[in-house]
């Protein structure tokens, strides 16, 4: 065959024209064959037609070769050499947002916080009436030494350093009560932000009772493993019987005003009007002092078991392998509350399980035949006496104490069920008075007593707040904003388990059922509210009647004796009767208000 210059292809150029065919396309085998060319060296070119056509490619280097083709820069064995456990404080070095770090003006209140909540809880689990001391020293501009003080029960020798250098250890984290701390995070925490942003150790004096011996550490934590390095370990002189003082340096920013430390201190003072609290602020500010409400301390709450419907698969399949029953009907009773003999039974039932089963041994299918029994089968919701809230009466002592109003009101749910946990809601408000009328309402969060700061938008305090029409009780409001006026709104959720949406504990997420009594409580107190405004405008309109009544009546006499030509005497006598028949109409114009309202 010819071409169409009319000549015959040579052999060498139809061997490159099957090659050019037969090449497949870009990203399939051929780019395997450029790895293994680029491995070879490259051949002589020899002088024939076949070598001039093979050396007229030019040959890249092998790196560019293996790059263009997709080639691996690691291999499995240098991927597998730079694996190592990540320990949680390193983790949390590098995500310190998550606990309440992530500012200046933020850190220095979250580690006031820690310290303040971890006091309490002590002195309320040892019986004892919480007298703290906050003090917090300005060393330079940005540079801070906090120190809390409390009067609990001190803190034995050998779990100082694990309390105060180690993260994700402590006591409340595994048991279902009502505390102040979750996790076991937040005061080895804050140590931890003070030793990355000032080199300085925390600094612990605790002492556990009279006549024993005062012990002080300095701790650093080990962030590669999480255990805590003593730096220096020392008896000591110090006044008190027995408390715990812990000491921190920080980088922070001190500010007033909102979001604040003052700002959280009163608040924890209206929250815990069972406690004493002495606050010295930088600056050689006056010491504060915030004396206690009440000599009575809140309810002790008791641990409690896990209830069936807030168990989820996994959790049971591992409870299953982990009880020290040997019947499934016993491990039922043993490890839930509210599971009685009749229950379990008809849980079993329902899964198709023999009551005598041994859990050790339930497989996988099995448990999951199980899990939804327990979701068919009506139990009980969980006992409440894990949860110890604050109570109206000690409310209202809070509101009354830190703020000047003219109507207080307090009211306590009933206790309510998330996911198997148990939580119950309050709510006080505070009206008129001092309160400034042309701002909006002031709304002040809590958790388990603990303040809630920051995140508001994302709380379910403040979403079922902005949910209701306020204006139906009395108060302006624009719409996607909180009601304006002189009002104080305080709203606290104790549970056993509060579900923040975050580590740092700012914020609490909006289930459901959460939310349904969040909105029932509100709607009472703002039914309260409503009632005194309406009384309050009943009692003004009484009053300028009353004036306009004294102001008109003699006058009128003065004309009917001047008609009539009566003695002044009986002016006197119509004057008093005239007030008498004047001041019934409006009681029976009163009954008809009340009635109708």
């Amino acid at each position: 065959m010819k071409n169409p210059a009319g000549r015959i292809p040579s052999a060498a150029a139809a061997s490159a024209r099957k090659r050019r065919r037969a090449r497949p396309p870009a990203g399939g085998p051929y780019q395997l064959s450029l790895v293994d060319l680029a491995a070879k060296p490259a051949a002589a070119p020899s002088g024939g037609a076949d070598g001039a056509a093979a050396g007229s490619v030019p040959q890249a280097p092998p790196e560019q070769a293996a790059g263009r083709s997709g080639g691996r820069r690691e291999t499995a064995e240098s991927i597998a050499a730079r694996q190592r456990e990540i320990s949680v404080s390193e983790f949390f070095i590098k995500n310190r947002h998550l606990l309440g770090f992530d500012n200046p003006q933020k850190a220095l209140l979250t580690a006031v916080k820690e310290a303040v909540d971890n006091s309490l809880d002590a002195c309320e689990e040892a019986g004892i009436l919480p007298t703290l001391k906050v003090e917090i020293r300005q060393l330079a501009e940005d540079r801070f030494r906090i120190a809390v003080e409390d009067n609990g029960p001190g803190i034995v020798k050998a779990q100082i350093p694990k309390i105060f250098g180690k993260l994700l250890y402590g006591s409340k984290f595994h048991i279902l009560k009502q505390a102040r701390g979750q996790q076991g995070i937040g005061i080895s925490a804050a140590g931890m932000y003070g030793l990355l942003t000032t080199g300085k150790s925390l600094a612990v004096t605790s002492r556990t009772g009279p006549g024993k011996p005062a012990h002080y550490y300095e701790i650093q934590i080990n962030t590669r493993n999480n255990t805590p390095q003593v730096i220096k370990d020392s008896a000591v002189e110090w006044e008190p019987e027995h408390g715990t003082r812990v000491e921190i340096e920080l980088l922070g920013t001190y500010k007033k005003g909102r979001r604040s430390v003052d700002d959280y201190i009163r608040q924890t003072a209206i929250a815990n009007p069972h406690c004493e609290i002495w606050y010295a602020p930088p600056n050689g500010g006056e010491v504060l002092h915030y004396p206690r409400a009440t000599d009575s301390l809140p309810p002790e709450p008791r641990a409690i078991k896990p209830h069936p419907y807030g168990v989820e698969l996994g959790m049971l399949i591992r409870m299953l392998k982990e009880t020290r029953a040997r019947q499934l009907k016993a491990a039922l009773q043993l490890d839930f509350s509210r599971v009685s003999p009749r229950v379990a039974e008809e849980i079993c039932r329902a899964a198709q399980l023999s009551e005598n089963a041994n859990p050790h041994t339930i497989a996988a299918h099995e448990a999951e035949r199980l899990y939804r029994a327990i979701n068919s089968v009506k139990i009980m919701g969980p006992p409440t006496n894990c949860l110890s809230p604050i109570g109206e009466r000690q409310i209202l002592a809070g509101l009354q104490k830190e703020i000047r109003a003219s109507f207080y009101t307090a009211l306590t749910r009933p206790p309510a069920v998330y996911r198997g946990n148990p939580f119950q809601v309050e709510v006080g408000l505070a009206y008129g008075g001092d309160l400034p009328g042309d701002e909006l309402a002031d709304l002040l969060r809590f958790a388990n007593r603990v303040p809630l700061q920051y995140q508001q938008s994302a709380c379910a305090i403040t979403k079922a707040v902005l949910s209701i029409d306020w204006r139906k009780y009395g108060l302006a409001q624009s719409k996607g904003a909180l009601p304006a006026g002189p009002v104080v709104l305080f709203v606290h959720i104790a549970s056993a388990w509060v579900p923040f949406t975050s580590e740092s504990k700012e914020a609490i997420a909006a289930y459901p059922e959460i939310v349904r009594e969040l909105r029932l409580a509100l709607q009472d107190a703002g039914r309260r509210l409503s009632a005194h405004i309406r009384a309050h405008r009943r009692a003004a309109e009484e009053q300028k009647k009353r004036s306009y009544i004294e102001k008109y009546i003699p006058h009128i006499s003065i004309a009917l004796r001047e008609i009539l030509g009566f003695p002044a005497q009986t002016e006197a006598e119509l004057l008093a009767n005239l007030k008498i028949v004047l001041e019934r109409s409006r009681a029976r114009e009163r009954a008809q208000e009340e009635s109708d309202g």
